[in-house]
């Protein structure tokens, strides 16, 4: 045996060794063996049953933010550059298909200041918004056709990223978060919860935007909103706001009159976490902020001891304000919560992001595992039962090289499923569908291969030379099929749905393994074949 053949069987055997790790580690036990070979295989939802939501995210709610946001710039800089006004407001769209027609109405702008609000327009708006001039006193500002389309994919393109942290975050197996449908129209996510059988608990966390917010407390508490108005005379400043506590059973709703900007914000969070409480049996949400939020924070809060803060969530504050009693720098706790629990999604939602709008359930589906065993179980049939056939077509019409094609075709899939361990990839019934058109696209490049070797001892090649020239020639046929496939996989990965991806990845993965099985491995056992002495040559083809 030469020191080429033996570098080839090492390389094989490597391979082999290293799919064996990759699947089931190294058990000590068949009960371990077992464990890790089901912890490195990563079922899908149809496969291993589960919960499926969908949520159509409320992008009316972002674009209404946008608004809102413009209508202080504008406020402010209508203030500084000394342009009256009657009033500023947007309207209210209600649905996502009204979105896109949100507008905002200024009114009572003096016919001498016009060119004023035009230049604050055009410094500040024109880039978002389109003005049109109602009557000589009044504008109405539309969103852009391209800024509308933008804001749409934002808002969704966030929304996913946010939920599929705060999914990731709960320890669920293989969560898979996507938008569902092709069309930028389309607002609607899916969410496929392997293995949970319950979504209530994770509806809760995913329909939180948990959006905190900190502020000065300007006045409170009052019993009512119009308490608050009186308070100030019935006229609330630019800087102010009023803001309601969180409904508590058994605890009285309260008014405060807040900044209208906050001191700092959930995006300046650089992490946060539960804790319980050194001095009762309650549990606490401690934050820290990012380095640039904590020098603004500790500025503040050194300005303002003694004064109250009000800690904001989702647009309620989460009790009494509590009080500045000395400078805050890089972090905080919230307190009065429940439950370790209350304290967790809490600080998971914080850690994840606020969603820029509400979502909306509409649809929940649960699969039931055995469905999941069923569709598990038929797969196997299927594909034993190709395998066989194949394999047993492969013995009758090619011999004992038949045994070679056999091999290479065992080394392949084992291939595929290491390096779907590897990835942590999910293996569904589209998977398996993938599996299995890589058996057959594996069988035609051995057939190729084979029939060469047969042309060229037809052509009264000796064995070694016919299969040298067999391999060879056979190469680039099976390169091309391969790549024209792999590239057809590509397309299906970029433009199709969830399952359709699986589909395409799987069958990449084996395309990868059978160039590997089909000419490296194959080869190689030819090789050790004829390695052996013998009187004559031959070879069972």
């Amino acid at each position: 045996m030469n020191n080429n053949l033996k570098t080839r069987l090492a390389i094989i055997l490597v391979v082999l060794i290293a799919c064996v790790i990759l699947i089931v580690g190294v058990p000590k036990s068949k009960a371990e063996l077992v464990n890790n070979f089901k912890h490195n295989i990563h079922l899908g939802l149809d496969l291993s049953g589960g919960s499926q939501l969908v949520l159509e995210v409320q992008v009316q709610d972002a674009f209404k933010a946008v608004a809102d946001a413009a209508i202080d710039k504008m406020k402010q800089e209508m203030a500084k550059g000394g342009v009256d006004y009657v009033d500023i407001n947007h309207t209210d769209p209600q649905s996502i298909k009204e979105a896109d027609s949100i507008q905002i109405n200024v009114t009572g702008v003096p016919t001498v200041k016009s060119t004023g609000f035009t230049t604050i327009y055009n410094d500040n708006f024109s880039d978002m918004w389109l003005k049109t001039q109602v009557n000589p006193t009044d504008y109405r500002l539309t969103m852009k056709p391209s800024s509308a389309e933008t804001l749409k994919e934002d808002t969704l393109t966030q929304s996913i990223n946010t939920i599929e942290k705060k999914v990731n975050a709960l320890g669920l197996t293989e969560p898979s978060v996507q938008k569902r449908g092709r069309s930028s129209a389309e607002s609607e996510i899916m969410v496929q919860l392997p293995g949970v059988d319950d979504p209530g608990h994770v509806k809760d966390v995913l329909k939180t935007q948990a959006l905190l917010e900190l502020y000065e407390v300007q006045g409170g508490p009052f019993q009512s909103k119009d308490e608050a108005l009186n308070s100030k005379q019935g006229v609330l400043g630019l800087n102010s706001k009023i803001a309601e506590t969180i409904t508590k059973p058994g605890v009285a709703k309260e008014f405060y009159i807040l900044a209208r900007r906050p001191v700092v914000t959930g995006r300046d969070l650089r992490d946060a976490r539960p804790q319980q409480m050194q001095n009762s049996v309650g549990w606490e949400t401690s934050f820290v902020l990012s380095q640039d939020a904590a020098k603004a924070f500790g500025a503040f809060t050194g300005a303002h001891v003694n004064d109250r803060l009000a800690i904001v969530l989702d647009g309620k504050l989460l009790g009494p304000p509590p009080v500045i009693k000395d400078k805050i720098s890089d972090n905080g706790v919230i307190e009065g919560l429940g439950s370790h629990e209350e304290a967790a999604d809490l600080a998971l939602n914080l850690r994840a992001g606020s969603l820029p709008a509400s979502v909306l359930f509409i649809e929940e589906r649960e699969v039931g595992a055995s469905l999941g065993n069923d569709s598990i179980r038929e797969g196997i049939y299927s594909g034993v039962a190709g395998v066989s056939v194949v394999v047993l077509l492969m013995l009758i019409y090619y011999k004992k090289s038949g045994i070679n094609a056999t091999l290479a075709l065992v080394l392949n899939a084992l291939i595929l499923v290491a390096v779907l361990a590897y990835f942590d990839g999910v293996l569904t019934l589209p998977g398996i569908a993938g599996i299995i058109l890589t058996i057959g696209m594996a069988v035609d490049s051995n057939v190729l291969i084979f029939e060469r070797i047969r042309e060229e001892l037809r052509a009264g090649k000796a064995v070694i030379a016919a299969v040298e020239a067999g391999f060879g020639k056979a190469f680039l046929t099976i390169i091309d099929t391969h790549i024209t496939t792999m590239v057809s996989c590509a397309f299906l990965f970029l433009f199709g749905t969830g399952p359709v991806k699986g589909f395409a990845v799987t069958l990449v993965i084996g395309l990868g393994a059978n160039v590997f099985t089909a000419v490296f491995v194959s080869k190689t056992i030819f090789q050790w074949e004829l390695s052996s002495p013998k009187k004559e040559v031959t070879l069972s083809i």
